[in-house]
């Protein structure tokens, strides 16, 4: 069952981008924009509206410290330097117009972190502070006295509103298609799960119900003939490999049932069918049901192919079946086959050659049989090769698949 990869996440819905604007205002980089904005007024009180005395020092040293505090405590800075604003203008410092872009700074920075009562509060603090520094002007002078608030208050709120509207819509907009994501791997999950156990209710309807009868028939075969004394040894013998084999199968085939209808459990009847370290004795049993199908067959198994993880154990103990399955059906009468299993180079390297007497065709992938394709799928899915055709005497097939053993797993 082709699909996307079992292990991560498949990228079903792109991921949203953050912004510039969520990255620029995020909470955590509050202190930092909070510098940068003190660094630009404090090149103002240098440059362009030094202040005059000591006093319009201490008051512009004020506010500079206030606006860096509003990098952590924005509310509390903002009521503290409507304040200062008054107590400059009652002294008639010359910094009082720089106190107010300060403060207008840090209600912009409340307004880009929190909505509600604290930021009305705040913004209510600093309007009223502009509008007591104009009491002698009201109310003759209304009209400019609400202006000059709307600027000073007004225009910082509308501006953090803003990038904190946009931020909040950008955010949602991700979790979104984070949510989107999931409940399409979800769906896709649940249409895999479903696949499988369609698959699995056809293998046990169809093949495990015809398996089983099988089994049952040659069962009572062989008690028929038991009872008859002048039976061949040789049918018994048949029969007795038939029923084995028969069995084994149905073995199998219950156990690729219970992996289909339940894929995360992994006991040992829903695990693999080659437990650690069984591959040698696995395959001898491959070697020796081959030849009882009257195939002569020579192996040779490392050793060390003991150590290979199931999933490539289990595709070695696949090439073998099948390539010597093709040799006793295609070779002929007489035909020797040669497997030679081999661990070398990181890699495990296994080999099967037959004479090829009375062959004549070579297996391949038709209307009755897919099982040098099945056999080339399985390597290229662990990332190895496999060649398969005539030699100069006979068929040749040669796999190569990249080892992993636990003494690999470090190098990985």
């Amino acid at each position: 069952m082709a699909g996307p990869q079992e292990h991560g996440r498949p990228p079903i819905v792109g991921h949203v981008n953050r912004s510039w604007i969520e990255l620029a205002f995020d909470r955590k980089f509050a202190v930092i924009r909070v510098i940068a904005l003190a660094g630009i007024l404090i090149g103002d009180f240098l440059l362009l509206q030094r202040p005059s005395g000591a006093q319009d020092w201490g008051l512009a040293a004020a506010g500079l410290v206030l606006c860096l505090a509003a990098g952590k405590w924005a509310f509390g800075a903002l009521l503290a330097q409507s304040v200062l604003l008054v107590v400059a203008h009652a002294l008639g410092a010359s910094t009082v117009s720089s106190l107010k872009v300060l403060a207008a700074v840090t209600l912009f920075e409340l307004a880009v972190r929190q909505p509600g009562r604290r930021l009305a509060a705040g913004t209510t603090a600093l309007a009223l502070a502009v509008a007591v520094n104009r009491l002698e002007d009201l109310p003759g002078e209304l009209l400019p006295v609400l202006y000059k608030m709307g600027i000073v208050a007004g225009l910082p709120l509308l501006l953090g509103a803003y990038v904190r509207v946009t931020r909040d819509a950008a955010v949602h907009a991700r979790q979104h298609a984070e949510q989107q994501e999931l409940r399409a791997e979800q769906q896709l999950l649940a249409a895999r799960a479903a696949e499988r156990t369609t698959i699995a209710r056809e293998l046990h309807d169809l093949v495990a119900h015809h398996v089983s009868s099988m089994v049952l028939r040659v069962g009572v075969a062989r008690h028929v003939i038991a009872a008859t004394s002048t039976t061949d040894p040789r049918i018994t013998e048949v029969l007795d490999d038939l029923h084995s084999s028969a069995g084994a199968a149905l073995t199998d085939l219950r156990r690729l049932v219970a992996v289909l209808r339940a894929p995360d459990r992994t006991g040992p009847d829903t695990g693999s069918l080659v437990s650690p370290g069984a591959l040698p004795a696995a395959l001898e049993s491959v070697v020796e049901h081959s030849r009882q199908t009257g195939l002569s067959v020579t192996a040779s198994v490392d050793p060390r192919v003991a150590r290979l993880d199931a999933v490539r154990g289990l595709a070695v103990l696949r090439l073998a079946q099948e390539g010597l399955a093709n040799a006793a059906k295609h070779g002929g009468p007489g035909a020797h086959a040669e497997l030679a299993v081999r661990v070398a180079d990181d890699a495990v390297h296994v080999t099967i050659h037959d004479d090829g007497a009375g062959r004549t065709r070579p297996p391949a992938p038709g209307p009755s049989g897919h099982g040098l394709t099945g056999m080339r799928e399985r390597v290229d899915l662990l990332g190895g090769r496999l060649d398969a055709g005539p030699a100069a005497r006979g068929w040749r097939l040669t796999a190569e698949l990249p080892a992993f053993t636990p003494e690999m797993e470090p190098q990985l």
